[in-house]
């Protein structure tokens, strides 16, 4: 069964996924009822999975390694992934 906050963080997670393209970046919609968003960087091999949580202060990106971005933003949150991929190491 769904959360109850499928349908918006599907939408965060959709919203995210469209400008991380534009940011040379390749991603995909995983997890059913529970999103989350895998994106990965081609030239450098770097992956992530980022999730899209509510808080206090409205929705937040999350990511590894200590990611974390308010969805209310997603194209700041789009360079900080690409910024992010593009710098680490290789996993």
């Amino acid at each position: 069964m769904a959360s109850a906050y499928t349908g918006e963080r599907r939408t965060h997670l959709e919203t995210l996924a469209a400008l991380l393209k534009a940011q040379g970046l390749v991603s995909r919609l995983v997890g059913g009822d529970e999103p989350v968003l895998w994106a990965w960087h081609p030239r450098t091999g770097r992956r992530t999975l980022v999730f899209a949580t509510p808080s206090q202060q409205g929705w937040q990106f999350l990511w590894s390694p200590g990611g974390q971005c308010d969805a209310a933003d997603p194209e700041r949150a789009a360079r900080a992934l690409k910024e992010e991929l593009d710098s680490a190491e290789p996993g």
